[in-house]
């Protein structure tokens, strides 16, 4: 984190209202904002909003209104807002690494960040985060030299985990696992909670905790909520690193997650891999090996693969295993959607014959369900024609 910006004269925008008995904010610029602040020997007091920010606005007209909060903040601070999202803002943003709204930023005269808060706060929070910036003792500054000095008691870590989480600022990890370095005991209450609530990483050790003790999370929240937790921290490893992950390590990853279930969705993962990829044979071969290891009794899902299968692929000992797939979801529920299916890969394989008795099934289940078979009766005219 950076504790200094060069100060660039520019003129704030946002709004230039003083409310009535809440915080009066002013429409100086940045420069005269912070020379104000060092005649008055105050500090700016910043909410970096945007004008989407749904608990940016209830803050504007619930709390930034309230006497209570207007005297302890007019009375202590020089109030600026800033839009975010104005070039000025991204400037600003940029600087105190900004990117949760809204972000409360105390800054010195000197352009040096004293303490911040992300998220919404109500009038008593809200006075309790200005009473914080205030006392040099319980700042986040305060707290970031301590911790610099040498500081680690359990007491001190806690506190200033709490701080590092609640500013948002995506450096509150390596504190959360320090704090947890002294405690013999993960599994009480707190440390329970402190666990799922701040664990943001598939690869922390806090993690690794969470997916072996399941049953201890699901004494404190629902099953539901470990599961989504975990999975949402999996698929987010998945989606940022998965172009360098290798199956070994998607592998590895699910066995820690889903510890009775890897192998099927590590099987799962590399036919979806291969077909995302673009990969037709990587996908064919995965597919086909997935649904001997794990039958599926879905017709829907057995159908959609099968119909990926005519798509994609021209191999012709590839698509009668897509045939297999297809009179697998065929018996499993009969319909006009999974029989034009084989009608089309019949078609692909060159068995005319056989693709033309299939499409005329077809066109007699979607006439008894009311269906369009428009497409199949085109199939049957470029098989008789020979053009598939």
């Amino acid at each position: 984190m950076r504790f200094f910006i060069t100060v660039i004269a520019f003129s704030w925008i946002g709004c230039n209202v003083l409310f009535g008995q809440g915080i009066n904010f002013t429409d100086a610029n940045w420069e005269a904002a912070l020379t104000q602040a060092k005649e008055e020997n105050k500090i700016v007091f910043v909410d970096a909003y945007t004008t989407w920010c749904g608990p940016c606005k209830k803050m504007t007209k619930q709390v930034f209104t309230s006497k209570k909060v207007g005297n302890f903040f007019n009375d202590k601070f020089i109030n600026v807002k800033m839009d975010m999202e104005k070039p000025q803002g991204k400037t600003l943003g940029s600087s105190y690494n900004v990117f949760v709204y809204p972000t409360l930023l105390f800054v010195d005269a000197y352009g040096s960040l004293v303490h911040r808060v992300a998220g919404y706060q109500d009038v008593n929070s809200l006075i309790e985060e200005g009473k914080v910036a205030v006392d040099p003792s319980r700042s986040l500054v305060a707290m970031d030299a301590k911790y610099e000095a040498g500081e680690r008691s359990p007491e001190f870590l806690k506190s200033y985990l709490r701080a590092k989480a609640s500013a948002m600022d995506g450096t509150h990890m390596p504190i959360a696992e320090e704090y947890l370095a002294t405690q013999s005991d993960w599994s009480t209450p707190d440390n329970v909670s402190l666990i799922y609530n701040l664990t943001e990483s598939a690869d922390s050790k806090m993690f690794e905790y969470l997916a072996k003790n399941k049953s201890i999370f699901i004494k404190q929240y629902s099953e539901k909520e470990v599961e989504d937790k975990i999975q949402q921290l999996v698929f987010a490893k998945i989606q940022n690193q998965g172009a360098d992950l290798s199956m070994d390590q998607i592998g590895e990853l699910f066995h820690k997650a889903y510890p009775g279930r890897a192998d099927k969705m590590t099987s799962a993962y590399r036919m979806t891999h291969y077909r995302q990829k673009g990969d037709r044979e990587g996908f064919a071969t995965s597919a086909l090996d997935h649904y001997k290891n794990y039958p599926s009794e879905d017709p829907y899902e057995l159908n959609d693969i099968a119909w990926t299968f005519y798509e994609v692929i021209e191999d012709k000992q590839l698509l009668k295993g897509a045939a297999k797939l297809s009179k697998k979801s065929l018996k499993l529920e009969k319909g006009y959607f999974n029989m034009d299916t084989l009608a089309a890969i019949y078609s692909k394989m060159g068995k005319g014959g056989k693709a033309i008795k299939t499409a005329n099934k077809a066109i007699a289940l979607a006439k008894e369900s009311g269906e369009d078979f428009s497409s199949t009766e085109e199939l049957i005219e470029m098989i008789k024609a020979g053009k598939t």
